[in-house]
């Protein structure tokens, strides 16, 4: 597994430094962009986290054009220099109950020699400002039960069980895989 992917000029606009790293939204249209995105999500897919296995050949193919294909979606890069580091990919839905958007974090992933040095929590203040310009209502994600620095880096960022009637309720994520 490579430690960082180089990518493009950091963009201008949208950009946020801090420290070493900065965060920015990723420009699917660059190929040196979405060279990244797909080499990070592999790398993601590689990790135990993951499924301990890299993105079959035919998800890499099409990852770009469904993602630019797909509404509202959201995909930031981190990075340091012209290295990214780690990146978060996230899409739109609606709150029924409060009529507002929300946006689903739907994959966050920092390589491991810049784990614990600040990335996904500049990567979720990221996702969090660009909910609010966006009006959503909150910021859904889903985590394993056993991935405790993730858990953790979560909680630190506010993120909890959601509540009902003003009781909190955790939510369980279930899934039907189709073909």
């Amino acid at each position: 597994m490579t430690e960082s992917i180089a990518v493009g000029s950091p963009a201008p606009v949208a950009e946020e430094h801090s420290g070493d790293y900065w965060v920015r939204p990723a420009d699917l249209s660059d190929p040196s962009d979405a060279a990244a995105v797909v080499a990070l999500l592999d790398a993601y897919a590689r990790d135990p986290m993951g499924d301990a296995q890299g993105l079959p050949q035919a998800a890499q193919e099409a990852l770009i054009p469904g993602l630019r294909a797909f509404p509202g979606c959201l995909v930031l890069l981190a990075g340091r220099g012209t290295d990214a580091v780690g990146l978060a990919v996230c899409f739109p839905g609606f709150s029924t109950f409060r009529a507002r958007p929300i946006l689903n974090i739907h994959d966050l992933a920092v390589l491991p020699a810049h784990r614990g040095q600040g990335v996904g929590t500049k990567l979720l203040a990221a996702v969090e400002a660009e909910a609010r310009r966006r009006g959503c209502c909150k910021l859904t994600l889903e985590v394993r039960g056993d991935n405790p620095p993730a858990r953790s880096l979560y909680a630190r960022c506010g993120f909890g069980p959601g509540s009902s009637a003003g009781e909190p309720v955790q939510s369980l994520f279930l899934e039907k895989r189709l073909a």
